[in-house]
């Protein structure tokens, strides 16, 4: 695998758990909105991840085994959770329904929390991966200086 496709990968990973730590925040965020521009409680959101080869030109198609075998990262597409929303008894509130009851989202906000540490050690792996692809290059360079 060449320098620039390592470093094609890692951006791609730093991509697609920028997408996830968007989604996240909105769920944070959002974790007490019982009213939307769609109509009725917020629904979470989820990143869906999927990979493809790391591959740009026809000439790289045609390189050796272990680039096939490489597989770059992309967010494929951001889907709403079907979860039904949690009532809670609240017949002051200004979306209760007629028996007195809110919708709020079904958001956990400790299962948000550790999700978006995951992705942020994730992001960390994927920048630590393209620290040590420039190191090497670096290093391959100095030995032509000598």
């Amino acid at each position: 695998m060449d320098f620039l496709t390592s470093l094609r990968i890692s951006s791609s990973g730093l991509a697609a758990n920028r997408k996830r730590m968007g989604a996240i925040s909105s769920n944070i965020a959002n974790a007490q909105t019982t009213r939307t521009a769609e109509g009725g409680a917020y629904r979470k959101k989820e990143v869906v991840f999927g990979s493809e080869p790391a591959r740009e030109s026809f000439g790289e198609i045609l390189e050796g085994e272990l680039d096939e075998k490489a597989q770059s990262v992309h967010a494929t597409e951001v889907i709403s959770s079907n979860k039904p929303p949690i009532l809670k008894y609240e017949p002051d509130h200004p979306d209760a329904n007629a028996k007195g009851y809110v919708a709020y989202p079904d958001i956990n906000v400790m299962e948000e929390m550790a999700d978006m540490i995951s992705a942020s050690r994730a992001y960390e792996a994927n920048i630590s991966a393209m620290n040590t692809s420039k190191s090497m290059a670096m290093k391959a360079l100095e030995i032509g200086r000598n």
